[in-house]
């Protein structure tokens, strides 16, 4: 029986082993990071801690090797490990969003509003002219919209990084021309940039930007060079109205409680799916909400954009770039609204349901 036994608890002892040191790898990288990101103090402070992070996660992980040797030994390795991982993790569960940072100057206002009926008076609604990708000429303004004019929404995705990844946008039309677009945007402050990693490791705040079209588009679309894709959506009336409030409610709640922008969690897909599943419950979660690229054919397959034309057809007519590159600045808004649009499809307004066809 003894012989039987050992050569099967040899290879289990060898995947215990391996999962055990897979898993400690990996928190000492997500410890490391998390220091790396998140740890105040000067370039020296934050290696030091570094490298007393790594050593102590180190020594834990060979601890095996000496633990029938020095079996002493190979546990206050382990203890010390241990009583590492719970300080990190009480600093970081510690770390809190603040609304008060020196923020760069695209991201330092917060909308905020006031409501009487179909009446909304925003505030802050940026309206930069943009000369680089880093530099601008400011503008925040208020402006008032009725909602009984809202007549169309539209999405918008922005490639920046392949296929997969975009930065989405929601933008709302009226009857008498204007426009006005809502982004979930990292708020960083004035000396950071943005990073992928960062965004998992509460490197930045979110905010939510309301902006004229003239401004954050064609920031994308003409400054930076991103590949900008516009799509109709169809949603009712009473449905484009609870979306508008519904951006207007989570602006009041970053307001009070500011939150942490998340890559993966809280980004700037995730939120607007969060607040259109209010709206149309029961929408299938897919990997596409995450992998923001391919949000187009997500919408696609629910029924939201236009279906007498295929996705690639609306792909190519929503292609805004060679149009906005042909008007101005100082053309006005309402006439790069106007030319982005030239050529894009109108999905019917009653097509969003919570399966797909």
């Amino acid at each position: 029986m003894a012989l039987s036994v050992r050569p099967t608890r040899r290879p289990l002892r060898i995947l215990g082993h391996s999962v055990r040191a897979i898993a400690l790898i990996a928190t000492i990288g997500w410890g490391a990071l998390a220091i790396h990101f998140e740890l105040p103090g000067s370039p020296g402070v934050v290696i030091s801690t570094l490298a007393v992070w790594c050593l102590v996660g180190g020594v834990a992980l060979l601890a095996p090797l000496w633990q029938r040797a020095r079996p002493h030994l190979a546990l206050a390795a382990r203890c010390s490990f241990v009583i590492a991982l719970i300080t990190l993790v009480a600093w970081w569960q510690g770390l809190t969003p603040r609304s008060d940072r020196d923020w760069a100057p695209d991201v330092a206002r917060q909308l905020s509003y006031e409501r009487e009926g179909d009446r909304v008076t925003l505030h802050d609604v940026r309206d930069f002219e943009w000369h680089t990708p880093e530099t601008a000429t400011p503008h925040w303004e208020t402006r008032e919209y009725d909602l009984s004019q809202l007549d169309r929404v539209d999405m918008i995705v922005s490639y920046w990084m392949g296929p997969a990844i975009a930065h989405t946008l929601v933008s709302f039309g009226f009857d008498d021309g204007r426009h006005l677009t809502f982004s979930v945007e990292i708020r960083r402050e004035r000396d950071e940039a943005f990073s992928i990693s960062g965004g998992f490791f509460k490197q930045f705040e979110v905010n939510l930007i309301a902006a004229d079209e003239n401004d954050i588009l064609r920031l994308r679309s003409n400054v930076r060079g991103e590949d900008v894709y516009l799509y109709n959506v169809g949603l009712s009336p009473a449905a484009r109205r609870e979306l508008f409030l519904a951006y207007l409610d989570e602006a009041d709640r970053l307001r009070a409680d500011p939150a942490f922008y998340n890559t993966l969690t809280s980004n700037c897909t995730t939120i607007v799916f969060d607040m259109v599943d209010k709206i149309v419950p029961g929408l299938p979660r897919d990997i596409r909400l995450i992998l923001s690229g391919y949000l187009p054919a997500y919408v696609y397959d629910i029924g939201g954009l236009d279906s007498s034309h295929s996705l690639e057809f609306l792909r190519q007519r929503g292609h805004i770039n060679p149009r906005a590159r042909q008007i101005p600045y100082n053309a006005g808004s309402e006439a790069f609204s106007r030319a982005i649009r030239d050529g894009v499809p109108v999905a019917d307004g009653e097509t969003v349901h919570a399966s797909p066809p």
